[in-house]
């Protein structure tokens, strides 16, 4: 009986072993690549250097869809009077207007972060087509190095073969899916801390610093005493800015290491990306920056924690208050709550996710204030989803009206959650 006990006992361990390190990757990319011979591979993801994570955000641009506002001119709306302008350059269309929509080019930025996105599938050299948990086809293009010939690098770790590197024109689709192996990664854990700046501002959550690294085996590099310092970020307690040149840098040992002569240690530092499940994510400059400090997250966000987005929803308020409830698109390209609004203020790049967002207040007309579900406020500028470049709120509104309203009358929006 005691025999018994004691197998069921370490048969039990062996589970809770086992599912720890589960856990352990809940939070990671995980998925089936198949590539355009018919090989597939399965594994942990590693996507243009600086994804890994289901919170991660792939980077694009998105054509717009002209043809849903075709209608809004016999419909009553708000508008500028004098925004029916179109400019050409050499045969180009700077700006017009379309069914009272100011539309600068046919494309926006855009950009969804991992967990929603079911299958990915290569459709060009520079284009992908998206299959979404909603069902929802989206196609992005270029815009960034994370889709088509431009990506650094994307790499499986293939439990049976090994880890794998592949070039965009190998891959035919990525099936993406919850993590199956129990195998830790290579590359070691995510990278995880609470960024301050030298404002104040503190943002926690999953790191990627100078736009490349993102695991405990990555490495910073840099000079001390004019002699190269290579330093795993797993061995690291915090990097602090020390100027405009160098960074003071302290080991989990105690060792204090001041490093300089690298684009990880001074201002030709891409940006430190801060990924908070709370709003999307945060990106700080070298200047604005100050300290940051490593910890481990309290949970990891797994890929069932994404839902592939649902229409946007809400009330918008206009200044002569009026209000239009019902289905809305901003800036006349975000539909779904998985698109990002994206905006700066003090020298940090915020990307927010819709489907967080509680509420935006126009506080002039070069800013707004964003509030977040988690109650956390962001006074934002610098982009045409938060200014007077914004290109029409649209609303379908649950009485079968369809109301344009342009930055000028607008007031705020309330989404509803």
């Amino acid at each position: 009986m005691r025999l018994v006990k004691l197998m069921l006992a370490m048969s039990f361990l062996a589970v809770v072993m086992a599912s720890s390190v589960l856990a352990g990757n809940e939070g990671r990319i995980y998925g089936r690549i198949t590539t355009v011979d018919g090989d597939t591979f399965e594994g942990l993801i590693r996507w243009d250097k600086n994804e890994g994570s289901w919170v991660d955000v792939l980077d694009g641009n998105k054509k717009l869809d002209e043809s849903l506002f075709d209608d809004f001119d016999s419909d009553r709306r708000k508008k500028y009077s004098d925004r029916g302008k179109k400019v050409t350059i050499f045969g180009m269309t700077i700006s017009r207007e379309s069914g009272g929509i100011f539309i600068s080019s046919n494309s926006a930025q855009s950009g969804i972060r991992f967990g929603h996105i079911r299958k990915m599938e290569a459709i060009g050299k520079d284009k992908v087509l998206l299959t979404l948990k909603s069902g929802e086809k989206v196609e992005l293009s270029g815009g960034s190095t994370d889709i088509g010939t431009s990506v650094r690098e994307i790499i499986i770790e293939d439990e049976s073969k090994g880890e794998i590197e592949f070039v965009w024109e190998d891959i035919d689709a990525v099936e993406l899916m919850p993590a199956k192996s129990n195998k830790r990664s290579g590359f070691g854990d995510r990278l995880y801390g609470t960024l301050t700046t030298r404002r104040g501002e503190q943002f926690t959550g999953w790191v990627c610093w100078d736009m490349d690294e993102i695991f405990t085996g990555d490495i910073l590099d840099g000079s001390e005493k004019n002699r190269k310092r290579k330093i795993e970020f797993g061995k690291i307690k915090a990097i602090e800015r020390y100027s405009s040149s160098g960074a003071m840098v302290t080991l989990k040992s105690g060792e204090e290491v001041l490093l300089r002569g690298t684009n990880d240690v001074n201002d030709g530092n891409r940006g430190i990306v801060v990924s908070d499940p709370g709003f999307g994510q945060a990106v700080v400059k070298w200047n604005e920056f100050e300290r940051l400090d490593f910890g481990s997250p309290a949970r990891e966000v797994g890929y069932d924690a994404f839902d592939g987005g649902r229409k946007l929803r809400g009330t918008v308020y206009t200044e002569d208050g009026s209000s239009y409830t019902g289905d809305i698109v901003w800036d006349a390209d975000e539909a779904y709550t998985w698109e990002i609004l994206d905006g700066e203020y003090h020298g940090v790049e915020y990307d927010i996710e819709f489907g967080l967002i509680k509420s935006i207040e126009k506080k002039s007309y070069r800013s707004c204030l964003v509030t977040v579900a988690d109650g956390r406020e962001f006074r934002l500028r610098g982009s045409n989803d938060v200014d007077e470049d914004n290109k029409g709120i649209f609303v379908w509104t649950d009485k079968g009206d369809k109301v344009e309203i342009v930055w000028e009358d607008f007031s705020r929006v309330e989404f509803r959650q």
